[in-house]
């Protein structure tokens, strides 16, 4: 057993004001997008269908009462009984990053994944939203 004491990383990750050479250089946290569809472990896969419809984004997260990330819904993975909660065809664990990352490395492992979306979370695993490849890729090129 060991205490955990927060260091510089861990304010870094928390989106806390930073200096040096590197502090001005675009991160995904200055992309995040909030209004991603969210749910709950036992939400109707139909509800939660409808309002992934209407989104911009075309997936819904689910998250714990607190917040805490813990799966994704594809919009492809919808189409099946309506009355399914949403724990039962959710996509575990997706992989996240935070928002302290510089937005041109993400763009570039997005890229080399074909991914167009990162899901963005807090250090203790809270959803903060999502980013668009794209508008990281164009704020890379636009500090490059």
């Amino acid at each position: 057993m060991y205490d955990y004491h927060p260091g510089k990383l861990d304010w870094i990750a928390h989106g806390c004001p930073v200096e040096g050479e590197q502090a001005d250089e675009p991160k995904v946290g200055d992309f995040v997008h909030d209004e991603v569809v969210t749910c709950g472990l036992e939400d109707q896969v139909g509800e939660v269908g409808a309002r992934i419809e209407s989104s911009p984004f075309p997936f819904g997260l689910v998250v714990s009462p607190g917040g805490v990330l813990l799966g994704r819904l594809r919009s492809s993975m919808l189409d099946c009984d309506p009355r399914l909660r949403a724990h039962e065809v959710m996509e575990a664990g997706p992989s996240t990053v935070r928002p302290h990352k510089s937005a041109a490395g993400i763009a570039r492992n997005l890229a080399e994944k074909d991914l167009r979306w990162a899901v963005i979370t807090s250090p203790e695993g809270e959803l903060i939203g999502v980013a668009a490849r794209s508008e990281l890729e164009a704020a890379s090129a636009r500090s490059s």
